[in-house]
């Protein structure tokens, strides 16, 4: 994969450690890209040693409602077990000290032992997916057409409009990832669309969340998908 001006192809072209960015209902996939705003001190520090190292932030979403202890330390946030490498490609400093920041997925990750805190960031031992570096082999096999009646369903629903010549000219994998990163679920939805293990399964989790989201709001499911 190609990242701006770096390519990784192989899991040893990333490292062995990443910091990581704990954020809630926040969905990075690889090819795809996360606009950042960054104000908390130990993430600006985080970010300040990224730029001036490999430029990489593990993005992962903290479990849900669960906690630890540690010696001499309030309760620890436990993060969900996998998340996904991304690059920083673009980058600006305002005047009040925040950073805007733009990440590119590389691949995702799967969490294993914590290093020593850095700075007030959190450090892990990760493994990538291998499987990620090389793009989605399944394109093909993305339904579509039910992706796109799904996605147009929502958004009569909540009287919302697209740019339906962007999305026909999209890719089955830029239309899956962006959507699934757009979709305005729950973590624990888009934490089942990250582990997705392909892209015709990603498509197939993100159709069906919709659908469930639909009837509860409004009934009828199949009238809404005519």
């Amino acid at each position: 994969m190609q990242v701006g001006n770096a390519r990784y192809l192989r899991p040893q072209d990333l490292p062995d450690t990443l910091p990581v960015f704990p954020l809630t209902g926040v969905l990075l996939l690889p090819g795809s890209q996360l606009p950042l705003n960054i104000f908390e001190p130990r993430y600006l520090a985080m970010f300040d040693d990224a730029l001036a190292g490999n430029r990489l932030i593990g993005m992962v979403q903290p479990s849900f409602g669960e906690s630890r202890e540690e010696a001499g330390q309030a309760h620890v946030q436990a993060l969900c077990q996998v998340g996904c490498v991304g690059r920083i490609t673009s980058f600006a400093e305002m005047e009040d000290g925040r950073y805007l920041t733009s990440l590119t997925g590389i691949c995702r990750f799967r969490l294993f032992d914590e290093q020593h805190p850095t700075k007030g960031y959190r450090n892990f031992h990760i493994a990538p997916f291998a499987t990620d570096l090389n793009g989605p082999d399944d394109e093909a096999q993305v339904d579509r057409e039910a992706l796109l009646a799904a996605f147009r369903a929502y958004l009569d629903a909540n009287k919302l409009e697209a740019d339906w010549e962007s999305v026909e000219r999209a890719s089955n994998a830029t239309l899956v990832n962006s959507m699934a990163m757009m979709s305005p679920y729950g973590p624990a939805e888009k934490q089942a669309l990250l582990e997705a293990p392909d892209l015709k399964t990603r498509a197939e989790t993100l159709i069906a969340i919709t659908e469930i989201v639909l009837a509860r709001s409004f009934g009828d499911i199949e009238n809404i998908l005519q």
